[in-house]
């Protein structure tokens, strides 16, 4: 499971259906997106947990990784 934006989710799950889906229910509608491992290569889910990642990050580590 990955924490996106509501927008991010939907370009995800439009683009690879195979791979994501919205978690079923409120957390869905807020951004939680279920991953396939086996569906997903490794640049496709790199991205999503950089995408992710970014979301919840302190912007300490954000701007350090900007550098």
């Amino acid at each position: 499971m990955v924490k996106l934006t509501r927008e991010q989710q939907s370009v995800l799950v439009e683009a690879e259906p195979d791979i994501f889906r919205p978690v079923p229910g409120k957390w869905g509608n807020k951004g939680s997106t279920n991953v396939r491992l086996a569906a997903a290569d490794q640049v496709t889910l790199q991205r999503a947990l950089t995408l992710a990642w970014t979301n919840v990050a302190p912007k300490s580590l954000l701007k350090a990784r900007r550098r």
